[in-house]
């Protein structure tokens, strides 16, 4: 039998020292390791929530990882590929693939009686994956593609609209200047939807039509793109997936005097992933002050209960234990201790996440945040880190303390007592 471990239970769960003391200020540790945890809960909840709604609504833009013309290098105005590439079915094959589609992009302008704007053309096939923007969609339908013929049908997004002074249902006249001929070609498109995703600078930028009107207007025949989206099944493996994408076109495009070209997420848009990876920071900063700040708590808690249980210390010393047993004793006993605080902890914070997650009662600005809620994510494996965390840095900062057990005289104590 572990008699530390037997012992600690048993002061514990002793009922009849409900009204020492050291209950009081035990009961002032538990608290803080409590607040400290449901802080660190929404703190981790908020933030990796935040950059993954963030980060998705970027790849609802672009895709995972693009596959274009080596020429095109990051202009809008793009060199065209083949749509049928011999790499496409391995690629497809892939384990962490989940879903390809062509686009073509164009710039243009936007010129209304009052107003003009430059703006992005992407053009999109029947392949596309509507999911993302159906999600955003706040007026209107998704315009309805098809192989046969060429749709005026296009997305606009809320920003536009009411930068433009346009509404849904409205024709708009595009522009689109072609290298030295003059004048542009122009193309009246109708508004058939209105998205809005609270991502500005995305928002702003592109209309969603016709991958047919892009083919026209660059000279293209049907069989030429700008490009292809991936969509991978995990972000945290997007290097990898961009890796084996890439040997795969590498090996595989035969395409003459035509060099293929991959490009992640991460890369195509540095300035919004780098802003993103800084608030791992702030949390890291967070969690440091709050298991300190535990740490802190729970030391002074056990040098209370050293003190308040001299006595007994000094009676297991004359019964021949020696001072590592009765540190573990004490050990033992902060660690239950530390355990219903976290179990409080776990409850708040919890409750406070799933009343945020389902019922959305905190707002923010979305001009500044990008969201107009506060978006929450909860993880099982930061969940459990985060209480293995608290409690094994919490213990490993009251070993020290416990050493202040050796100083106590058993002689001293029971003469005392």
């Amino acid at each position: 039998m572990n008699t530390e471990l037997f012992i600690a239970r048993k002061l514990f769960f002793d009922k009849e020292n409900q009204n020492r003391l050291s209950r009081r200020i035990i009961n002032i540790a538990l608290i803080g390791i409590s607040l400290g945890l449901v802080v660190m809960l929404i703190a981790v909840s908020i933030v990796t929530g935040f950059k993954a709604e963030i980060r998705n609504k970027a790849i609802g833009f672009g895709g995972h990882i693009q596959i274009t013309n080596f020429d095109t290098n990051r202009s809008y105005e793009t060199q065209p590929i083949n749509r049928t590439q011999k790499f496409l079915p391995k690629v497809k094959g892939l384990e962490l693939v989940k879903y390809i589609q062509a686009f073509t992009t164009k710039p243009g302008i936007i010129n209304t009686d009052e107003d003009i704007q430059g703006v992005i053309l992407k053009g999109v096939g029947t392949d596309y994956n509507w999911g993302f923007f159906q999600k955003y969609l706040t007026e209107g339908r998704i315009p309805q593609i098809n192989d046969s013929s060429r749709v005026n049908d296009v997305l606009i997004s809320e920003s536009l609209t009411k930068l433009l002074r346009l509404k849904l249902g409205d024709a708009i006249f595009m522009y689109f200047i072609q290298g030295n001929k003059w004048p542009p070609k122009i193309i009246q498109f109708k508004i058939c939807g209105i998205y809005n995703t609270n991502l500005g600078e995305f928002d702003n930028l592109f209309v969603i039509g016709d991958i047919k009107h892009v083919q026209r207007l660059n000279d293209w025949n049907s069989n030429q793109i700008s490009g292809f989206e991936i969509i991978i099944t995990d972000f945290d493996k997007l290097d990898e997936a961009e890796m084996q994408v890439r040997e795969l076109v590498v090996n595989y495009n035969e395409e003459p005097g035509t060099t293929l070209r991959t490009t992640n997420i991460a890369r195509k848009y540095p300035q919004l992933f780098d802003w993103l990876n800084i608030l791992d920071m702030n949390v890291w900063v967070i969690l440091t002050l709050m298991v300190l700040v535990a740490g802190f708590n729970m030391t002074s808690a056990l040098l209370v209960l050293i003190l308040e249980r001299s006595s007994m210390i000094g009676i297991l010393k004359a019964l021949g234990s020696p001072d590592w047993s009765i540190r573990k004793v004490f050990l033992y006993l902060s660690g239950f201790l530390i355990s219903r605080g976290l179990l409080w902890g776990n409850i708040i914070g919890l409750t406070l996440i799933s009343i945020q997650k389902y019922l959305h009662l905190m707002h923010l600005d979305p001009n500044t945040y990008y969201v107009d809620v506060v978006p929450v994510n909860f993880s099982i494996l930061y969940f459990i880190l985060l209480n293995a965390g608290t409690m094994v840095a919490t213990l490993a900062m009251l070993v020290v303390p416990s050493y202040f057990i050796s100083k106590i005289s058993p002689e001293k104590t029971i003469r005392f007592e």
